[in-house]
């Protein structure tokens, strides 16, 4: 349909990021719904006014996985008595105390602040991994998804798109009841789950820019046959998330349980590969890494977090090398600046190889990877980082800032990536409108 000249705004951008480079300067032209109808270096043939913005447009960062409750023990698990062995498993007693104090109002209210401080790193879409299901007794609301609206809700009002992913959560470890403050979390079986994602579908369809995936938390946390049911007979078009060796504990676990590691049991009984939204996986060996990466799965890695925990690190160079896709998350929300979590993944990488080239052109390489396959964990197709009909989602960059403004448009990506911080943004802009 064609819009009518009356009816688009324009920005003029100093530069603005496309896969194959810089455009520079750049117009957009947004409809009144901010889909770009205009995207070009030349001026517009039109006398209405246009926006100049001193910035740099690079496309929205996609978050590809959240546990927004966790917001609210951010700081809280950081003083650790002398004597004592903290680690990922004590953590996650402080991690349950604080699930226990949430309810919906609260929920939404957590959230809110921390949907709002996303919009202001450059965040334009989160992906919710979401299992705070029920009352704290665990008695499931009258509306099952209750809790998960209140995230929708706290999105909306804070203006970032959401993806939520209600989670099946059964078990307290392989093969073991769950316990007593879990019982939030727990779906008994496969047709409890799939009544909760009904629900959750129901929640969604109010929201506008909100959509919906589904998933199982972990190998641990739900019986074998049942994730593959889930799988199975969930909706084919909707995003598949779990966590899978994210610690040492959990993998030898598995072994003991399983007979196999937690992502070579993935590979050996289902169909891995695009659609499939694996958190963390940390702890792999050649094959699981190699057969992960020609599967075309996405891992979705969370470097403040998995640093925070104790997790360890990624063997990313090795994965890279079979040209395994990934995305970013933040997780526990430590950290929110998805420039310092893309920096440190390549950093960790450079601390173990004593070699600064981990990519060859790490700026591009890493933007681009966040961005496909954030699209992808959030259900959405590949595309290029604006394009025509495409809603105009971006983080701006001040190129008045000092460490931006002495960089040539050759560098600049990389000025940007490796030593650009708040200080450097301007803001987000959501569907045409800086928001946040």
């Amino acid at each position: 349909m064609q819009v009518k000249e009356e009816n688009i705004s324009y920005y003029k951008f100093s530069c603005l990021l496309l896969k194959e480079g810089w455009l520079s300067p750049a117009y957009v032209g947004l409809d009144q719904n901010g889909l770009i109808q205009y995207l070009s270096s030349k001026k517009p043939l039109s006398d209405l006014p246009i926006d100049a913005i001193d910035g740099a447009a690079l496309p929205g960062f996609y978050n590809a996985h959240s546990h927004a409750f966790q917001y609210g023990m951010v700081g809280k698990a950081e003083k650790h008595p002398a004597g004592t062995r903290d680690d990922f498993w004590s953590w996650r007693e402080q991690m349950y105390e604080c699930a226990l104090s949430y309810n919906p109002p609260e929920m939404k209210s957590i959230a809110l602040k921390l949907y709002q401080q996303m919009l202001k790193n450059g965040y334009t879409h989160v992906a919710e991994f979401h299992y705070l299901h029920h009352q704290k007794n665990g008695k499931p609301y009258a509306n099952l998804a209750e809790m998960g609206e209140s995230l929708v809700e706290a999105a909306a009002e804070a203006g970032i798109k959401i993806t939520l992913i209600p989670i099946f959560y059964q078990k307290s470890n392989f093969g073991q009841e769950p316990l007593a403050r879990q019982s939030r979390f727990i779906s008994k079986n496969v047709d409890e789950y799939f009544s909760l994602l009904e629900s959750s579908k129901a929640a969604v369809s109010k929201y506008t820019h909100a959509s919906l995936g589904f998933g199982v938390h972990s190998l641990r946390a739900v019986n074998a046959e049942d994730i593959i049911t889930t799988y199975t007979n969930a909706p084919s078009e909707l995003p598949f998330h779990l966590h899978a060796a994210e610690q040492l504990k959990e993998v030898e676990d598995c072994i003991n349980f399983t007979g196999q590691r937690p992502v070579e049991w993935l590979l050996n009984n289902m169909n891995v590969g695009q659609g499939f939204n694996i958190v963390h996986c940390t702890h792999m060996n050649e094959r699981e890494i190699k057969g992960l990466a020609e599967s075309g799965a996405n891992v979705i890695l969370c470097p403040g977090t998995e640093a925070n925990l104790g997790d360890g690190i990624f063997p990313l160079s090795d994965y890279t090398s079979f040209k395994g896709a990934w995305a970013i998350g933040t997780d526990s929300h430590i950290s929110l600046n998805p420039l310092e979590d893309l920096r440190w993944l390549d950093y960790t990488q450079r601390l173990i190889s004593h070699k600064r080239n981990t990519f060859n052109d790490g700026a591009s390489h890493m933007i681009e990877r966040a961005f496909n396959s954030g699209r992808t964990a959030m259900g959405e197709p590949f595309s290029n980082y604006f394009e025509a009909g495409k809603a105009f989602d971006a983080a701006i960059f001040d190129l008045q800032h000092p460490v931006l403004a002495q960089a040539d448009l050759e560098f600049l990506l990389s000025a940007i990536v490796y030593s650009g911080g708040t200080s450097a943004f301007l803001g987000t802009i959501i569907n045409g409108k800086f928001t946040g």
